[in-house]
């Protein structure tokens, strides 16, 4: 990703552009905090909390609120798109897609209309669809993801084999359980579900149950009495 930044660090520089978005109709809750290259482009109707950086050719469009401390580069925020609190750089936000807080998108994440990223979040070169949610805790990195599909809380999409990256690739209407790893390259077919807690080494068929962890055992007897002396 080029260094598009051109944040001024000169205090009447920072404030005429931010008054000029402000004329434009776009609503600046505390200008004196706001950080805004030249080059952000932000429609009329979008919000703009305290303490927010816009960077680079990131794009703004009408109706979409960025929340405090929200760190954007070379990203489009579609309508209706409500970031908190999150870090995104060269990302792709869709209308009406909710993102964080805490999240952070990396370069090469489209996230489609009507997402949800939730709180501590990681994605990076990864597509995902429509009505998909990836709600807190989870990395989902160089992934394909369908239409209404479910990422459970600390699911990891491991693409990294210490040489080469890999895809995972994730039909629709999926059910991903949590604390789940998808060991990639996999692929997990239209409507299946990974039961919580596996490790998914191979692909899992449509409408199919993917599990993969040890049948729990219990061992009575196991904890013995400890002598008064111990």
């Amino acid at each position: 990703m080029q260094n598009t930044s051109q944040l001024s660090d000169n205090a009447n520089a920072r404030h005429a552009i931010n008054m000029q978005h402000v004329s434009n109709g776009v609503k600046i809750i505390d200008p004196s905090t706001v950080y805004i290259d030249e080059t952000v482009e932000i429609a009329s109707g979008a919000v703009i909390y305290p303490g927010v950086i816009l960077e680079g050719n990131t794009r703004i469009d009408d109706g979409a609120v960025i929340g405090a401390n929200s760190h954007l580069k070379d990203t489009i925020v579609e309508k209706g798109a409500f970031i908190h609190q999150s870090v995104a750089f060269g990302a792709h936000i869709g209308e009406n897609t909710e993102v964080g807080p805490f999240a952070y998108l990396r370069p090469n994440t489209n996230l489609a209309d009507n997402c949800k990223v939730g709180s501590f979040v990681e994605v990076k070169n990864a597509k995902v669809k429509s009505k998909s949610k990836i709600p807190h805790l989870s990395y989902v990195g160089d992934a394909d993801i369908g239409t209404g599909v479910n990422i459970g809380c600390g699911v990891i999409t491991a693409n990294y084999d210490g040489k080469n990256k890999h895809r995972t690739v994730i039909g629709n209407d999926v059910f991903v359980g949590s604390n789940s790893n998808l060991i990639a390259p996999v692929a997990l077919g239209d409507g299946a579900f990974v039961a919580a807690g596996s490790t998914i080494t191979k692909d899992v068929s449509s409408g199919a149950l993917g599990i993969a962890r040890a049948r729990q055992e219990e061992r009575t007897d196991w904890v013995r009495p400890k002598k008064k002396d111990e």
